[in-house]
């Protein structure tokens, strides 16, 4: 039997995992091309380091973590300067609340358990969990995700929190020449596919095209060619904000539940 991605072109828009990404598609038969539609920078320790140091000397309420990267690099900045088990102790000593699976894996490495998450992996879906919480006055700490979160941050304030925010890294605006590419193929129709595994992918793409007059061309080479896959919720809601409505989701919100799907998707004719 033919596999799923036989002969098709799949773009795979992250910046992560390429290697990992690249070789399921090969395995179902499918040519992965990387168009890296997000980047990312972990800021220098001395741009984060002030405000770790000022968590771990004051500690908090409450903490929120809205990633699992994010996790991992504040656990690793806080090891470098010695102050690890300080850190740890302080998140310990706090109500923990955290957005996203890799979000909770993360936690669950270190043997914290958070008394409030996401039912959908979005900041929208934590808000709603911590509707009835009193923060009148309570100290919160929250881990952004490369882009601040003025949602969370002004429901927090509206209720009279005292918020510290960390934010370890951030994301910046992808290659333009990539940009020019992609739109390109999508244009000529060269593409099958196009993977997104986030949703600051999503808005790469379509920023670049409303600046560059393309939007409307895309926007139809999705509706008509290219099948838009998103690799959760998050990612998909961005995308129907651009008005896509032609979307593959997969029911296990990973990269190899997507690229599966995706087989599937072809195998089965399409929508």
């Amino acid at each position: 039997m033919e596999k799923g991605l036989a002969g098709r072109r799949i773009v795979i828009g992250g910046s992560r995992k390429l290697d990992e990404i690249s070789t399921l598609i090969e395995k179902q038969g499918g040519i992965p091309l990387v168009r890296s539609l997000q980047g990312t920078i972990f800021l220098e320790e001395q741009e984060v380091e002030p405000d770790l140091l000022e968590f771990i000397q004051t500690g908090a309420d409450w903490v929120i973590f809205t990633t699992g990267i994010g996790i991992e690099t504040l656990v690793k900045m806080s090891t470098k300067l010695g102050l690890d088990k300080a850190f740890l102790k302080k998140i310990q000593d706090a109500k923990v609340a955290s957005r996203g699976y890799k979000t909770l894996a993360a936690l669950k490495k270190l043997a914290i358990y958070p008394v409030a998450t996401d039912e959908d992996g979005t900041t929208k879906g934590l808000v709603r969990q911590l509707k009835e919480v009193d923060f009148l006055e309570k100290r919160v700490m929250v881990q952004l995700h490369g882009e601040t979160a003025p949602a969370l941050t002004q429901f927090l304030e509206e209720r009279g929190a005292i918020v510290q925010k960390i934010l370890p890294y951030q994301h910046i605006a992808p290659d333009e020449e990539t940009l020019n590419q992609l739109c390109a193929e999508l244009l000529a129709s060269q593409c099958d596919a196009v993977c997104f595994t986030t949703a600051v992918q999503v808005r790469s793409l379509f920023n670049y095209t409303r600046e560059n007059n393309r939007f409307a061309d895309i926007v139809e080479a999705f509706k008509n060619q290219t099948v838009a896959v998103a690799v959760g919720k998050v990612t998909a809601d961005a995308l129907k904000e651009e008005g896509i409505d032609r979307i593959l989701v997969p029911e296990n919100e990973r990269m190899g539940a997507m690229i599966i799907t995706l087989a599937k998707y072809f195998q089965n004719g399409g929508f």
